[in-house]
């Protein structure tokens, strides 16, 4: 009995080998394909989600994979990461671990675009160091507490940001904090100040005069262009420092019958 345990435990083991295996090299040709085919600088890291892997490989059909590339350089915007999940894809097997393109077919595409702070700094002339942080309602109130529009109370957080930077005035650097509107216009995301304060975030309320002239400075109009996977932007928030734009797209095909 111990020697049969023994066995189906070495074969339970050389299974999950092979299994790993197969799904390490299914996921190695379809990361290589995807560079090729969006302009990559490094091999995205692909995750083919499931287990076993062989009977998915069996019948050509995964129930989903993940997609992860970073230093994508898209229209004015040099660092862009993107995550996915491919949903419901078709890809035999035989043409995973053939040599030559392939093809993946998708019933739905789940992504998120990642816009790092460093990439808004450099569309803000003379700001410096620029942060990007989420927004609370409290913070929202405290500011026209002190001294904002009192419409900024009834801006939705989750549509909000608040940028931080530094700037060179008269010869010193000064803070400037800048609560702002994301909006997606077009597909574009759309950076909207609603107000601007130097020395930081409870400063005081600069003049309106003042507040009108910085806000067309921070006014930023971003197009991520042709987006890869062919997803449409749906919602713009600020997350972890940066801004994202997430969204879904349906029934592509990736790979070589894909139009460049």
């Amino acid at each position: 009995m111990r020697r049969l345990v023994i066995g189906l435990l070495v074969l339970v083991g050389l299974f999950v080998a092979v299994d790993f295996g197969a799904a390490a090299l299914a996921e190695s040709a379809v990361s290589r394909q995807m560079r090729e085919q969006i302009g990559l600088v490094d091999d995205p890291a692909v995750r083919i989600n499931g287990f076993p892997f062989l009977t998915q490989a069996l019948s050509g059909e995964y129930s989903s994979v993940d997609v992860q590339a970073s230093r994508i350089r898209v229209g004015e915007l040099q660092d862009v990461s993107i995550t996915a999940q491919l949903r419901d894809v078709t890809a035999p097997l035989s043409m995973l671990l053939a040599s030559g393109p392939k093809t993946l077919q998708v019933d739905e595409a789940e992504g998120t675009v990642r816009i790092p702070a460093e990439d808004l700094e450099r569309q803000v002339p003379g700001i410096d160091d620029l942060r990007v942080e989420t927004i609370d309602e409290d913070a929202l109130e405290q500011a026209v507490d002190d001294g904002a529009d009192p419409s900024l109370a009834q801006i939705d957080p989750d549509t909000a940001a608040r940028l931080v930077g530094t700037s060179s005035l008269l010869g010193q650097d000064v803070e400037v904090s800048v609560i702002a509107v994301l909006e997606l216009v077009d597909g574009a995301a759309q950076i909207v100040p609603r107000d601007i304060r130097l020395g930081g975030s409870d400063a005081p309320a600069l003049p309106s005069a003042v507040q009108q002239e910085l806000q067309e400075l921070f006014t930023l109009r971003i197009d991520p262009g042709s987006l890869p996977f062919e997803v449409t932007p749906t919602t713009l928030q600020a997350r972890n420092g940066a801004l994202e734009l997430s969204g879904t797209a349906s029934n592509l095909v990736l790979g070589a019958t894909t139009a460049p």
